[in-house]
């Protein structure tokens, strides 16, 4: 969904280690930059991009993306895969990602059924007994469309995946 990112800026927000960056930094991509939440990914990342040969084209930070989104520049593909399901406020997530992305911004997120908005709730609360703030929302997405839209990003394409989640590609 990414379409021809050769000499392209990637921004993968929530992107763990960076697998998805790798693979567009081997697809032809120019450099990448992964806003993580949790430094717990760092050891593996950093042997991961030395693994691949490609440190000197990645750039790791520690931040909330949404609460920080203006120290970072914009660039031309803005990644955040699996990770507008673990923000409250899908407006805000979904258009500082806009914001951020010169040509495209590819999503992924929960299907909205009703049996995974169940799941999900039921998910919640163990979670909340269990002393976790951590919680997941399955966003509608007629909300991410707007988002993106009132950032100037218009649909390209959508495509779900087989069970739980779906995939939007949307473009200047």
């Amino acid at each position: 969904m990414a379409g021809d990112v050769r000499g392209a800026s990637v921004l993968e927000v929530g992107g763990g280690v960076g697998a998805i960056e790798l693979e567009l930094l081997a697809a032809g991509a120019e450099r990448a930059t992964n806003v993580e939440l949790a430094a717990s990914y760092e050891d593996e990342a950093a042997a991961l991009a030395r693994e691949r040969r490609v440190e000197d084209r990645v750039e790791r930070r520690i931040a909330d993306f949404v609460a920080e989104a203006e120290m970072f520049e914009p660039h031309d593909v803005v990644v955040m895969h699996r990770v507008v399901c673990c923000y409250p406020d899908v407006d805000a997530m979904v258009g500082a990602g806009a914001d951020h992305a010169r040509r495209r911004l590819l999503l992924t997120y929960p299907q909205e059924r009703r049996v995974f908005r169940i799941a999900l709730a039921v998910m919640n609360a163990l979670m909340r007994v269990r002393g976790s703030t951590f919680q997941v929302y399955v966003h509608p997405r007629a909300r991410i469309d707007a988002a993106a839209a009132a950032h100037g990003l218009a649909l390209e394409r959508r495509r779900r995946h087989r069970f739980l989640w779906e995939s939007a590609a949307y473009a200047r």
